[in-house]
């Protein structure tokens, strides 16, 4: 027995299909977010080869910008702008990576922990909270310092390690309340298999629980990673927004009033934060409706002062 959800509009109930689709195109923060992001996307896929080598060197030496470098030059003579639109692709590369592993693990954990109950409920739990407990930056500073050398992979590693344990405490909280509803009784007294009832009956009612957890995760993943970076706790051979930070710090950038080398990093590793946000309140509006009370009524009026 399956649970159908009923397609209307009407507030506390959620909308099917085509509701939705007309619901995301008319959120303007859900369109500008994923506008921002389909910029950055297409910057890391196709960005690499239409550039110069970024670690090539000339006599241009921090030089500001210019029709020959756009974002002018490092105290090597390497180009801005080439190390940008390259380091774009290992930024998001690990802010997808991490946020995929986080939910991932918070979704096994959460999900299967709070479905099945008792010792093993009690065991993941404890588990759980002893990972809350733990305070998240000197552990990612302490793992990256451990496994350092080890690559983009230890990176992830070390920051996926620190960001799944609260949402893997919310996605909990909500199977413990969706175990006892009773389509999901239903299912269980017709036999249905455990692994079918969580992946029709409780993953579905999460879904939007899970994309907001991975957009959040996506988000503390990029700007921990740069302060990793920044710091030189991680691995410096690849480039992101961070490494351009540490390496624009360590040649005294600032002080030096290159403001080419290090304005644009973190200018991109803001937006990018600032597009994920967008995208969570936009999809917030669109599945949520205690967000869409006020437009319908706005129509309605509309409507009776044209009668």
């Amino acid at each position: 027995m399956t649970a159908t959800l009923p397609a209307t509009t009407a507030p506390g109930r959620p909308v099917a299909g085509r509701g939705l689709l007309r619901l995301a195109l008319r959120s303007r923060r859900l369109a500008l977010g994923l506008g921002i992001l389909a910029v950055f996307a297409l910057t890391a896929l196709i960005g690499p080869w239409l550039v110069d080598d970024p670690d090539a060197v000339s006599v241009d030496l921090s030089q500001g910008p210019s029709g020959a470098h756009w974002l002018g030059t490092t105290q090597t003579g390497q180009d801005v702008f080439a190390q940008l639109v390259v380091s774009a692709r290992g930024t998001l590369l690990i802010g997808a990576a991490v946020a995929a592993l986080a939910t991932a693990v918070s979704v096994v954990v959460g999900i299967g922990g709070g479905f099945l109950g008792g010792v093993a409920d009690e065991t993941i739990s404890l588990i759980s909270n002893v990972f809350l407990v733990i305070p998240g930056l000197p552990l990612v500073i302490v793992v990256s310092a451990y496994v350092k050398g080890g690559g983009l992979s230890s990176t992830i590693f070390a920051i996926a390690l620190t960001s799944w344990a609260a949402s893997a405490r919310v996605l909990r909280a909500q199977t413990l309340s969706l175990r006892t509803r009773d389509y999901v009784l239903a299912a269980r007294v017709y036999g249905e298999k455990r692994w079918r009832i969580v992946l029709v009956e409780i993953v579905p009612n999460e879904l939007a629980i899970i994309v907001s957890q991975f957009i959040h995760a996506a988000i503390f993943a990029v700007l921990t990673q740069t302060g990793l970076a920044f710091l030189g706790l991680a691995d410096l051979s690849h480039l992101t927004w961070g490494t351009m930070l540490y390496f624009a710090q360590g040649a005294e950038a600032l002080a030096g009033g290159a403001w080419w080398w290090f304005v644009p990093p973190g200018l991109c590793t803001a937006l990018l934060g600032t597009a994920l946000s967008l995208v969570s309140f936009g999809l917030d509006e669109v599945l949520d409706p205690r967000l869409r009370t006020r437009r319908p009524r706005k129509r309605q009026r509309q409507r009776k002062e044209e009668r």
